[in-house]
């Protein structure tokens, strides 16, 4: 089982990369029927993935190093457990996250985000996530109280539908406003109340989704789908007050990036094929302008998916990508792309902060000062009983001086303790004092 490098952050607001792990799937029953060979190696252990030709002997191996790597005996269970679980840990605590699958077409995308829901051990992350989500709230103590709603949305030819709508003809709007960013206007959403509801409404919304057959793969998806579960949590503070946190989880499943002449597609087939690669070219552009540092402008606009997807790339969100591969010879300038691609990303950095009132935020910070103060003080009592002698008096006159940086300092025998501006005047408020 590979080793996961990625530690779950414990800090309130923190700045971390895009998480990036490979998965490359097994040889198909096609691609053995026709003879083709393995290009790919993946160490498990090391977190590498070597590609090299087998038709040309004087062309070295690539190797390229991620977060973590998949190989074609991987569980998907691992795969959950790996990459997902600390995102959605991670939104239960009020965070934004979003995971999603990238890579060619017929690599198993979808299976690594859905798998086959019947089976318990093939199901993929996002059912998984169902049941961790539900799990949480069960073992939930005391007054918290938990509300989960959900949203389903596929990108079809550069138009958003809401696949849980009663109109599946009707094309929605992207809309912006200060307050809550970037939305789908009359996007529908549906409160759940157990990870079945959901099971039942992603079967239902999934039922409406767009996909069609290439030569490359039976049941290709046709259209990107973002799948939305926002949780909202009320808990009573240290105050006595409810405050509550709202933490919001995208489960995208991308469309394959495809080429003509593997495919076969032609007609509709080939003018969805445009849209999608269009809409990859652009996201694609976007990791690139994130991650070089010199770019005054980042293309969000230019594509719907990554319109939708601006807070997930270099915004506040914790992002995990997956990047699907191919293991077959044929594929070998597909795959070198794809991990090209997914090199990039891992790249963009990332600021994510928990979604909370802004007094909640306050309060927080002070409660954290508050617990530093309260160590420095101890520390300063610690170092004055053990520097004292019947010689040494304490000064009255020098209890507590403004220095020049604004911030208020006490002192004590041995040891001078620096009193945060915004925790003094807390801790003059009697009903704080009472707690300390």
């Amino acid at each position: 089982m590979p080793i996961n490098k990625a530690e779950k952050p414990d800090k309130p607001e923190s700045c971390d990369n895009v998480k990036v792990v490979v998965r490359c799937r097994p040889l198909n029953e096609r691609e053995k029927a026709t003879g083709y060979k393995m290009a790919v190696n993946v160490d498990e252990m090391r977190g590498t993935i070597t590609v090299h030709k087998t038709d040309s002997s004087n062309e070295p191996p690539k190797t390229f190093t991620f977060d973590t790597v998949f190989g074609p005996e991987s569980k998907q269970l691992d795969v959950y457990n790996l990459t997902a679980r600390p995102i959605i840990d991670s939104v239960l605590e009020g965070y934004n996250g979003t995971i999603f699958a990238y890579g060619q077409t017929g690599t198993g995308k979808t299976f690594t985000m859905e798998g086959v829901r019947a089976v318990p051990e093939l199901r993929g992350i996002i059912p998984n996530s169902f049941a961790h989500i539900f799990g949480h709230i069960a073992k939930a103590e005391g007054d918290t109280r938990f509300l989960v709603r959900v949203s389903y949305l596929e990108i079809y030819n550069e138009e958003v539908r809401d696949l849980l709508g009663k109109d599946q003809t009707q094309r929605l709007e992207v809309k912006e406003r200060p307050d809550v960013g970037v939305y789908i206007k009359d996007l529908s959403a549906y409160v759940v109340n157990n990870a079945d509801d959901m099971d039942r409404i992603m079967t239902l919304g999934h039922k409406n989704r767009s996909v069609g057959a290439t030569n490359m793969n039976e049941h290709s998806s046709r259209s990107h789908a973002i799948f939305t579960i926002t949780i909202e949590c009320s808990e009573k503070g240290v105050d006595g007050n409810m405050h509550v946190r709202m933490g919001k989880l995208h489960l995208v499943d991308l469309a394959g990036s495809e080429r003509q002449a593997k495919t076969g597609a032609t007609g509709q087939r080939l003018k969805e094929a445009t849209k999608i690669n269009l809409s990859l070219s652009t996201l694609g552009n976007v990791i690139s302008a994130l991650v070089d540092g010199k770019s005054t402008h980042v293309p969000y606009r230019n594509s719907k998916l990554t319109r939708l997807l601006q807070d997930s790339l270099g915004g506040n969100s914790k992002t995990m990508m997956c990047a699907n591969i191919g293991p077959a010879d044929y594929n070998y300038d597909e795959t070198i792309s794809t991990l090209r691609y997914a090199n990039r990303a891992k790249n963009i950095k990332n600021k994510a902060r928990i979604n909370e009132d802004p007094k909640d935020a306050l309060l927080r910070q002070f409660q954290k000062e508050i617990e530093e103060l309260k160590k420095k003080l101890e520390e300063g009592e610690e170092i004055s009983g053990s520097e004292t002698s019947d010689s040494e008096e304490e000064d009255e006159d020098d209890d507590g001086e403004i220095g020049e940086d604004g911030e208020k300092r006490k002192k004590r025998r041995g040891k001078a303790v620096v009193i945060p501006v915004s925790a003094t005047n807390l801790l003059l408020s009697s009903s704080w004092c009472q707690k300390l």
